[in-house]
């Protein structure tokens, strides 16, 4: 079998391609999660180097506790960002660092319901528990988050639309037309063919690269994280978004890949691993952590699904945050690609909602089916464009993004509309041998 013919069957152990290239796909997979996860610490005043730390060693711990099996990679959550600025909002446009420890104590404790969910499901059984989230809820819901993150694409687009441009062509052509390597790396190609226009164009300042330290400690003792009730009961709500998010992305991988992650190695695992990822980096003083749709996106295109191959970029990610002139020379990198490489891994991320409803065969004749997807696209776009929904509980307020507001929509409705056969893990049959009812 040639190796075309292999990457258009997906390939699922990538050390047959050899070290060199399993460290390019690497390295491919950390620009893929970088410009996301690194935006999250801008946003809110954390670290950007304790950002990086927490990625690589909580996507390292997430493989330990899934057994090596599935090809996810985890970066910090934009669902935390709403809590994040209730907790700690910027003073002056400077981060708050009073604040920030409590608002890390807040995501200790949502990392701690993902353990109260993996116990459930280990209790009652995965059947039991994802009657609740049959694909008639989490293929909307994987939609509705390529749909979120999308303007964010475009207005990265917006800032040189030349070098999005470039970046895009080059990823989509790479990718229909390349062989072998090329066909594999069209991220990373994107990436390097348009900083290369960029610098032709005089797009990139190198003035952060010349002031910036070799070599940094990425961990900080007056950053590590502290306790408030006000700030856990702020923050600890937003794991119910988290914990759609990260079923509908397991959804994905697995529509992604051909493998059923939820059944093996279980949601039960898949979650333990998510969630204590997160409690660690709040603990660190980092953001929380979620898988991650942008590298999706990446094994969608490449059909390279060796989970070795995220356990490497995760090492990139640990080794480099100990290096601000590294985190100053990818900084460098004008938004304007990163929204070119983003316009179409968010929206592959949204197709492959699509085909998680088209491959579980989601009757949209049935009114039951049409509304619960309707509601949960229209709340997550609708109440996301008004920055969620804030409410008072006595002295304490609570705010839910428009995804949480979606997904507890979308399984309370799920829950009590007549009619809800689903049931999760049928035996095999010949024209489903992979039972992929995710």
């Amino acid at each position: 079998m040639n190796e075309n013919k292999q990457i258009n069957e997906g390939i699922y152990d990538a050390r047959q391609l050899g070290v060199p290239k399993m460290l390019i796909l690497g390295v491919q997979h950390t620009f893929a999660m970088f410009g996301a996860t690194v935006l999250v610490p801008l946003l809110t005043g954390l670290s950007v180097s304790t950002t990086l730390l927490c990625a690589g060693l909580g996507t390292l711990l997430f493989h330990l506790l899934t057994k090596g099996k599935v090809p996810a990679f985890l970066g910090s959550s934009f669902a935390f960002l709403g809590g994040f600025a209730i907790v700690a909002p910027m003073v002056d446009g400077k981060p708050n660092l009073e604040m920030l420890p409590y608002a890390c104590g807040g995501v200790v404790f949502a990392g701690l319901v993902y353990l109260l969910m993996s116990g459930l499901i280990s209790v009652f059984g995965v059947r039991r528990i994802m009657r609740f989230f049959p694909p008639v809820v989490t293929g909307p819901i994987i939609i509705a988050i390529g749909l979120i993150l999308a303007p964010s694409a475009i207005n990265n687009c917006t800032t040189n639309w030349l070098l999005a441009i470039v970046a895009l062509a080059v990823v989509v052509g790479c990718n229909i037309w390349g062989k072998g390597m090329i066909k594999i790396l069209p991220i990373l190609l994107g990436v390097l063919v348009s900083y290369a226009v960029a610098l032709v164009t005089g797009a990139v300042d190198f003035t952060a690269i010349r002031e910036a330290a070799w070599l940094g400690v990425p961990v900080h003792g007056s950053a590590l994280a502290k306790f408030d009730i006000s700030a856990i009961l702020t923050i600890m709500p937003i794991a119910l978004a988290t914990m759609m998010e990260h079923i509908g992305d397991v959804a994905a991988i697995s529509a992604t890949t051909g493998k059923n992650y939820i059944r093996d190695p279980g949601l039960n695992r898949t979650l333990l691993g998510d969630g204590l990822a997160t409690t660690m980096a709040g603990f660190l003083g980092g953001p929380a952590n979620t898988t991650y749709g942008e590298n999706t996106g990446v094994l969608a295109l490449t059909k390279i699904y060796d989970p070795r191959v995220m356990r490497i970029a995760a090492c990139f990610a640990v080794v480099l945050s100990f290096s601000p002139k590294f985190e100053a020379v990818v900084n460098t990198v004008p938004s304007a690609i990163i929204g070119g490489v983003s316009f179409i891994l968010y929206g592959m991320i949204s197709a492959i909602g699509v085909r998680n409803v088209v491959e579980n065969q989601v009757d949209f004749t049935r009114s039951r089916n049409l509304i619960i997807a309707a509601v949960i696209l229209v709340s997550a776009l609708g109440f996301n464009s008004l920055g969620g929904l804030t409410f008072a509980v006595g002295s304490v307020t609570i705010s839910l993004s428009g995804l949480a507001i979606a997904a507890i929509l979308g399984i309370l409705l799920n829950a009590v509309l007549p009619g809800n056969d689903y049931e999760f893990d049928k035996v095999e049959t010949p024209e489903n041998p992979l039972n992929l009812q995710v």
